[in-house]
């Protein structure tokens, strides 16, 4: 069966692959039973690199889920970057066990992209999303009907985690669901909409999600002035 890995880590899945496999040919020709422990290391590799192909769900105003992982949160910011002022946030926790390439949630142009060097509390603490280290995608989405509204993705590294990949560009054009990056081993993902945007939230904190095919929820028309 064909394991469909992430190209975000090719030199890393090569290096893994053959350390694990040259170990378990050596245990297996001098202790049999040891040779079981390399074999774990190579499936949990592989199984930490996958990056199964997604069916993203249409709708212009339809925030996908950026990552896979557990809702941790759903909290009201009242200063968010890029957005430039308050916003709700939705956080998910990735496990070591999740899919950790991260997905875009609405289509839009890339304005903003910035890395801000931090600590490395463990994801599932509230004071990462201030503290640990992270870069910061911010999109203009156009939503159809809905109009245009400033999106603000943010990839948190963990207690384990230690190396964030965004490959994008300001100007850039990014599809909903497309792949735009990913996190090492354990992390959190982020989404944030201005206040006032998010005509609905279709997740509750404690749900598992799904990175391009959960519904966190729809973008609602900008007020009227």
């Amino acid at each position: 069966m064909r394991i469909p890995l992430t190209r975000y880590a090719i030199p890393e899945i090569i290096l893994f692959c053959g350390f694990f496999t040259t170990a378990a040919v050596l245990c297996f020709n001098s202790v049999p039973w040891v040779g079981i422990l390399p074999l774990c290391g190579l499936a949990f590799i592989l199984n930490f690199f996958r990056d199964p192909e997604r069916a993203i769900p249409g709708g212009d105003d339809v925030v996908v889920s950026p990552a896979d992982g557990t809702v941790t949160d759903i909290t009201k910011i009242a200063r968010c970057p890029y957005i430039g002022g308050p916003a709700e946030r939705v956080g998910i926790f990735l496990s070591v066990f999740d899919v950790h390439v991260n997905r875009v949630p609405l289509r839009g142009v890339v304005e903003h992209c910035e890395h801000r060097p931090g600590a490395y509390l463990d994801a599932r603490d509230l004071r990462c999303a201030d503290e640990n280290e992270a870069v910061d995608l911010g999109m203009m989405a156009d939503t159809g009907s809905s109009g245009k509204v400033r999106v603000l993705v943010r990839q948190l590294a963990g207690l384990i985690a230690r190396r964030i990949l965004c490959p994008v560009t300001k100007g850039q054009v990014l599809t909903k669901g497309e792949r735009y990056g990913m996190i090492r081993f354990g992390s959190r993902t982020e989404v944030y909409l201005p206040a006032g945007r998010w005509a609905e939230i279709n997740v509750r904190v404690g749900d598992k999600v799904k990175g391009g095919i959960t519904v966190l929820g729809r973008v609602a028309p900008e007020a009227k002035r």
